[in-house]
């Protein structure tokens, strides 16, 4: 096998000639078919239905008017939702997949579209293959192929097997295929098929990808679409019952009035709001690191009540640096640098030689790589092993002569269940060595002498846990050495009878931003819950720094989390939440760790980066995956991906969560606030023996010029600054909570009673019906503006609100109004809307009605900042 991999010209040359390896995505919906999405809604049936009996009835220009109107929304409502399948899959774009390649000799990183057949890749526990691969070196190599097999058990691969080239999938144990995961080892082989031609792409080009299910926001907005379609329907009955029982009504008229309210309550802009909402949300996210895989992410995120976060790399800037190294024979070295780039000087009264000794058994039972390549340091492995190549380019050593002077017999990769990994490394040609770095507990379990100057003696145990609990107090990652001489035999099998070498102790420091963004999590209601693999001690170290607890409140143990899981479950419940703190926990342990808090009644999101960490993601409410360091595995188990891997950027995802659902409570608020104003509007006329207050293509234009632009520049309201100062909504909470509600009654009522006093003195005091008609719409679509900038928010005064924060909306409420004012005196559509010009005095004194609702919306917004406490506590 060619080791160096391709060259970048046979890199270039492939791909012309192969294209890239991607498989053929299903065709997007087109334009025309989303188009004719928007008619199926129970709102536009009730419409249809009143289009065709207003044709019926001879009313041709209503019936024309509620088509074009219907029209237009569909036109508009095709446009917002092709932009946002569009910008969707721009999203999904943005996080590729990646493979590990060796081209021009050294290991690089490429997204897997980029792969060409003849590739040398690279493969390790918890990646997802990126091609069809033949095998050419394997070290306890297993790969899960259930998704091309349905074969549940992981397939052992070797390569010194010979299979024939007509072979089942099944039996190709040489070879692995795109698209399954690796399960356990290591492994480095060629791509020998890419993109369609891969098994996986043969069965892509005749399998249609399953549509995927809708989030639960969806659902129940549809089924309070259907609530608000059949109260509309009965409104309407009762309507027709009551003008039957004043009498006085003609059959026609009955007709007309009926289609008047079913227009006027119908909130037609709702599905082309939501959709925007959920669209911009996610642009929002994406521009915070947070790319959303799942649209219920958007509504789960904000949903959360409770954060499991991994520490390494979430908490902490994931740059391992060695700080100290500590001997048997308590000798101490002081290290200074950070991160990859080798600057910086070893600080010590000693000798450097056994330092050297400890590094080179790091260096060899290592499997990352350390290149300068651009003007710059770059790295490629687990960062613990880079920390070692660090540490030994310090030492002013050479990595290459090294790994040449002592070539390796077999490797034992690091695994978390061994919390070891070790080489078999020849000395000379004839003899020897094993290297072997993990866990100070594990070596030290398997060592039974330590070094001295002087030589090998037993192991003095008590003095090793001093220095290694000494160390981790302190915050360090403790790494243990030890090395033996070896026989020409499996490593595994010689893990024993080791000379302990020593300990170096390494420093993540924690992200500057990170304890801020856990206040805001606790102020906001949150929990916060750190799962980490280290140590106690460690752990312990990290959590005060973070404030995540105090001296006396205890770090739970997966030792101690097996104990009380033996017990009874309500003892694992009771431990569980006790603690925020949760160090050397395996795998299944942090399953546990999620279903307990879930059974507790929290919300709970998960952070992980490795296969390992895919059954707790799937196991949670939301599933958070690392962009930078995850694993394929973890990336496709995820309902949303972090980019930068930073807590802070998932604490402002949850913000954004919170906005978005918001913005949409604030849309529906207003809609159904305008559908309330008329349907009390029309039933007061009818009761008070009045003439419908407006026809039907009066009420159509007024949601088109109250709402139509205004519910969706709603949408793209910004953030009020509170959303972590209270506690997450429930997630069976229902869109109209009590707040809400006292929104949409208060401001309803308020419109409706002052449209229907203000429509009665319009017709007793001599005014024409069409004039008073004219005067009602225009004060209905005052009032709908006024309403429009007072949904900004549900408790903050409009005069507390930025003026220019939403310039979209502070353009779409004057540009409404100018177009009524320009329908009314544009000769042919003030006909087809039947308008009459309105005075000076007529518009300055609608004006100061219009205002009287600002002036009880702010009485009803002090009240509930007044009363917000108890406000929350009983509906959030």
């Amino acid at each position: 096998m060619n080791y160096q991999g391709l060259t970048s010209a046979e890199v270039e040359e492939l791909r012309a000639q192969h294209g890239p390896n991607s498989l053929p995505e299903p065709k997007p919906t087109g334009p025309l078919l989303i188009f004719f999405r928007q008619f199926l809604s129970p709102f536009i049936y009730i419409l249809l239905v009143a289009a065709v009996v207003s044709f019926w009835l001879k009313e041709s220009s209503s019936s024309i008017f509620i088509l074009l109107v219907l029209f237009i929304n569909a036109i508009i409502g095709t446009i917002q939702e092709y932009s946002a399948e569009r910008s969707a899959a721009a999203l999904r774009k943005m996080v590729k997949g990646i493979a590990h390649v060796i081209r021009d000799g050294i290991n690089v990183t490429v997204d897997v579209e980029d792969l060409v057949p003849g590739d040398l890749v690279l493969l390790s526990s918890g990646d997802k293959v990126p091609a069809d691969i033949r095998l050419h070196h394997v070290v306890n190599l297993e790969v899960d192929e259930s998704m091309l097999t349905g074969e549940s058990v992981s397939v052992q691969k070797r390569v010194d097997t010979e299979v024939a080239s007509d072979a089942p999938v099944t039996e190709r144990v040489n070879e692995c295929f795109a698209g399954s995961i690796v399960t356990r080892g290591r492994a480095s082989g060629l791509v020998t098929a890419t993109g369609s031609r891969t098994q996986l792409g043969r069965i892509a080009r005749d399998v249609t990808r399953a549509r995927e299910s809708e989030p639960p926001l969806i659902i129940r907005i549809r089924r309070f679409t259907y609530q608000v379609a059949g109260a509309i329907m009965v409104a309407i009955v009762l309507l027709v019952i009551l003008m039957a029982i004043k009498g006085g009504y003609h059959m026609e008229e009955m007709f007309l009035m009926s289609i008047g309210l079913a227009v006027s309550a119908i909130p037609e802009g709702l599905p082309a709001a939501i959709t925007v909402a959920l669209a911009i949300g996610m642009r929002r996210m994406a521009s915070l690191n947070v790319i959303i895989r799942k649209l219920v992410a958007v509504e789960a995120l904000g949903s959360c009540t409770c954060i499991c976060s991994d520490k390494t790399g979430t908490l902490t800037v994931n740059e391992l640096t060695i700080r100290r190294a500590v001997l048997p024979d308590s000798k101490e070295y002081e290290i200074t640098g950070e991160g990859v780039a080798p600057g910086g000087d070893i600080v010590s009264e000693h000798d450097l030689e056994h330092l050297r000794d400890l590094c080179l058994t790091g260096v060899l039972a290592n499997e990352s790589h350390l290149d300068y390549a651009g003007g710059e340091w770059v790295s490629d492995g687990d960062i613990v092993d880079v920390a070692f190549l660090v540490l030994a380019k310090k030492l002013g050593s050479s990595l290459s002569e090294i790994r040449r002077a002592r070539a390796q017999r077999d490797l034992l990769p690091y695994e978390s269940e061994k919390a070891l990994s070790a080489s078999l490394n020849h000395i000379t040609e004839d003899s020897l060595a094993l290297h072997v770095k993990g866990s100070p507990e594990k070596i030290l379990e398997l060592s039974t002498e330590m070094w001295t100057p002087d030589g090998p003696v037993p192991v003095d145990r008590e003095l090793i846990e001093r220095q290694f609990e000494s160390l981790a107090a302190s915050g360090y990652r403790v790494i243990a050495l030890a090395h033996r001489s070896a026989a020409p035999e499996r490593v595994d099998e010689q893990l024993h009878s080791l000379v302990f070498l020593g300990m170096v102790a390494m420093i993540d420091p924690i992200r500057p931003e990170a304890r801020e963004a856990i206040q805001k999590c606790r102020n906001g209601g949150i929990e916060v819950a750190m799962i980490t693999g280290d140590h106690p001690a460690t752990a312990r170290a990290i959590a005060l720094e973070l404030g995540l607890c105090t001296e006396e409140e205890p770090v739970v143990n997966g030792r101690t989390l097996r104990d009380a899981a033996e017990k009874s479950p309500e003892s694992l419940d009771q431990l569980i939440m006790s603690s925020r703190v949760f160090a050397r926990i395996e795998p299944h342990q942090k399953e546990q760790i999620v279903q307990c808090f879930r059974r507790n009644g929290h919300f709970v999101a998960v952070t992980g980066d490795g296969v390992n960490d895919a059954p707790a993601m799937r196991g949670a409410n939301a599933g958070i995956a690392m962009g930078k360091r995850g694993t394929d595995v973890a990336r496709e188990s995820a309902d949303l991906i972090i980019t930068d891997d930073n807590f802070a950027s998932i604490v402002s995802g949850i913000s954004q969560g919170r906005i978005v659902y918001n913005n949409i409570r604030k849309v529906i608020a207003m809609l159904a606030a305008t559908g309330v104003s008329a349907l009390l509007l029309f039933f007061l006329c009818v009761m008070g023996g009045l003439p419908m207050p407006m026809i039907a293509v009066q009420l159509l234009w007024l949601n088109l010029v109250a709402n139509g632009l205004q519910d969706v520049a709603l949408a793209f309201e910004p953030s009020e600054g509170n959303e972590l100062d209270y506690r997450p909504r429930r997630p069976d909470e229902p869109i109209f909570n009590r707040q809400i509600l006292m929104h949409v009654v208060f401001a309803g009522i308020t419109m409706g009673l002052i449209a229907f006093f203000s429509f009665r003195w319009f017709v007793n005091s001599g005014e024409d019906i069409e004039t008073a008609r004219s005067l009602t719409l225009t004060l209905m679509v005052l009032f709908g503006n006024v309403h429009a900038l007072n949904s900004r928010s549900e408790i903050k005064s409009l005069f507390r609100i930025p003026l220019f924060s939403n310039p979209f909306l502070i353009a779409a409420v004057p540009l409404a109004q100018l177009i009524h004012i320009g329908a009314i005196y544009t000769p042919w559509i003030g006909d087809i809307l039947e308008l009459r010009p309105i005075s000076l005095a007529q518009w300055g004194t609608m004006a100061c009605m219009a205002l009287v609702l600002l002036g009880v919306e702010e009485i009803v917004k002090l009240w509930l900042r007044r009363h917000q406490k108890g406000l929350a506590t009983s509906s959030r």
